[in-house]
């Protein structure tokens, strides 16, 4: 981790569960990270608990499902904090719906997160990095659903193992482009199991969170430490996908 120390780094969903985790860590290690999610005062909470380590934590309210504001973003955190070199899309939604006779909105608002909006931080970063020679690394939360449905107890994930299967294939799509395009910018993908967060909220039977929560279970922390693992692989090393199971997980 020695090459990224000083060097800036932007965590999407920074406020709670996986994505205040890898931000606690990158700071850790020294890196100055900017966090960006809504609810900004979670990751002011965050950054107060940060003061004595090597890096350092800057929040920043963003809704990422707006282009404007992530453009903004990304042009504030260039000329305030210093030109990206990581990039952590781990901003991610489900909601409790369906698709035999679910809301299209609900459907829309986790592929605009979920795709959409992790498509316009990966340009932007990848504009910065190519504008400033950076070889930079992006790294896009994925999930198991995003490789194969899960059997859920009561199946009820709709849309979202399709945006994450889009994540699947943009990953690969766009390791492609990086390499046509010669740059040194490396993708990866990581794919958690269950893992203890808010995110079960979004999960629409109570049966089902309770279930869940009572089977293998990863924590952010965990996700976090895979993280730190792939940004200290070797600059000729590509870790392109990651997959992280709870042992003994069921599905």
């Amino acid at each position: 981790m020695d090459r990224w120390e000083g060097k800036v780094a932007i965590v999407t969903g920074a406020s709670a569960g996986i994505g205040a985790a890898i931000s606690k860590s990158l700071v850790e290690a020294g890196v100055h990270v900017v966090g960006i999610a809504r609810r900004v005062e979670k990751i002011e909470d965050l950054s107060k608990t940060l003061c004595d380590q090597p890096g350092k934590l800057y929040p920043l309210r963003c809704d990422i499902t707006k282009e404007e504001d992530i453009l903004k973003a990304f042009r504030w955190i260039t000329e305030n904090v210093g030109p990206i070199h990581i990039l952590v899309n781990n901003a991610g939604l489900t909601r409790p719906t369906s698709l035999v006779d679910g809301a299209s909105e609900d459907w829309r608002r986790i592929f605009e997160i979920n795709v959409m909006a992790l498509c316009i931080c990966n340009r932007e970063a990848i504009k910065i990095m190519r504008n400033h020679n950076i070889a930079g690394h992006i790294i896009l939360m994925n999930s198991i659903a995003g490789h194969y449905v899960p059997n859920m107890p009561v199946p009820n994930l709709n849309v979202y193992p399709a945006s994450k299967f889009a994540v699947t294939a943009l990953t690969e799509s766009l390791r492609q482009e990086l390499r046509f395009n010669e740059t040194a910018i490396k993708v990866t993908s990581i794919s958690p199991g269950l893992v203890k967060t808010e995110f079960l909220g979004g999960l629409p039977d109570d049966a089902t969170k309770e279930s869940l929560e009572t089977m293998p279970i990863l924590k952010p922390e965990d996700i976090s430490q895979a993280v730190l693992y792939v940004l200290s692989t070797g600059p000729t090393v590509h870790v392109q996908e990651l997959t992280i199971r709870p042992l003994g997980e069921m599905f």
